[in-house]
């Protein structure tokens, strides 16, 4: 994939509601995952990976810490005086529901007219997997496709907003697309990536604002299906949506089982994130780990059970830590116990504490409170 041919777009704010606690006072995009990354790490990885060296990230609101987060986008290799890292401010426009994504394309209008880039990748930053893009492109090419939805097959997850079920023919040509059908088994799904000529994509974003129809899902796609060639390219590596609080704790345990952690992170397409630079991990004398995963600059000593911990985390004496996700900076005291508990950013467990959630409903302690 020529890195000139294709314009990589990522919604970094879109389905927020899904897991409210985590986006109060940050996006979608820079939810924290699996000890060190953030959400967005992933698609925007995948881009570069691909060759694709332009990519607009479009924001609505609470995007301080995406901005801090992804900085002139150096760890990405898209710090360049052309083309590379684009964030893209919510404009003021006529439209009351900036978390559309036709709102959110027409808003940036000029800025897809100033690309030259033939086509244009759009996706979410909510689905954690590791995808080569340049296969999309060679599928695309090959069955000279107007649009190719990335799709996979299996039960759509139960919390997913508004899933697109598309009904593909032997060739992979979309026949019909259905929005938030009552599907049971096995079916295609779209991942929310789409791969689409850049022309095409302003022209069918203009016709739907022209018509005062927002609905990406319903107004672009499925009242297109019939008009143009639309295929289904479909995905079989390890992917997770992020679309309930359940769903980001398994998403992040999935993390202890190694042939999940060799698909995420194979060597040959990393995963990039910004770069803290800290101190190694520290166990004390009484210290044990296991089945964990221990970004750097945690200091441990107590005990640590099938847990991501991420970078700073402090674990007192005679304290356990089992199945739990603790973010960057938070102090858990001495002699306490805390069992399936999400701890948010710079939270403090004094001492003594007893915390224990389920795996179906794990407790959730907001950013920087202390229990």
């Amino acid at each position: 994939m020529r890195g000139n041919d294709v314009l990589g777009l990522i919604f970094s704010n879109l389905h927020e509601e899904s897991v409210r606690e985590l986006t109060e006072n940050r996006t979608m995009g820079s939810v924290p995952f699996g000890g060190r990354y953030c959400l967005i790490d992933f698609p925007l990885s995948n881009m570069v990976n691909s060759g694709i060296n332009k990519v607009g990230v479009l924001t609505k609101s609470h995007y301080q810490s995406l901005m801090d987060h992804l900085g002139s986008g150096k760890a990405w290799d898209l710090s360049r005086k052309r083309e590379g890292l684009f964030l893209l401010p919510p404009f003021e426009t006529e439209f009351e529901n900036g978390n559309s994504r036709i709102e959110s394309l027409s808003s940036v209008q000029s800025f897809l007219e100033n690309s030259k880039e033939e086509y244009v990748l759009l996706t979410d930053s909510d689905v954690v997997c590791n995808i080569d893009f340049s296969a999309v492109l060679a599928f695309h090419v090959e069955h000279q496709s107007d649009i190719t939805l990335v799709c996979r097959r299996g039960t759509i997850p139960g919390k997913l907003t508004d899933p697109a079920v598309c009904i593909t023919g032997p060739d992979g040509r979309v026949s019909d697309l259905l929005i938030n059908p009552r599907a049971e088994g096995e079916c295609c799904f779209s991942m929310n990536m789409m791969l689409i000529r850049r022309e095409l994509l302003m022209r069918l974003v203009a016709d739907c604002v022209s018509r005062n129809r927002y609905d990406f899902k319903r107004d672009l796609l499925q009242r297109n299906v019939g008009s143009y060639r639309v295929f289904a390219y479909e995905f079989r590596g390890f992917a997770k949506a992020i679309c309930s609080g359940v769903a980001y704790f398994e998403a992040n345990m999935a993390l202890m089982e190694p042939g999940v952690r060799a698909q995420l992170f194979d060597p040959s397409r990393p995963i990039y994130t910004k770069v803290r630079d800290d101190m190694p991990a520290r166990y004390g004398l009484g210290a044990s780990v296991s089945n964990s995963l221990v970004a750097d600059g945690c200091v441990i000593e107590g005990e640590v059970r099938n847990s991501v911990l991420f970078r700073g985390v402090h674990v007192g004496k005679n304290t356990v830590v089992e199945n739990c996700i603790i973010l960057q900076d938070s102090v858990i005291r001495s002699d306490s116990h805390l069992n399936y508990v999400i701890a948010d950013k710079k939270v403090l467990i004094k001492d003594g504490r007893s915390l224990f959630g389920f795996q179906s409903y794990p407790v959730y302690i907001a950013k920087g409170s202390a229990v």
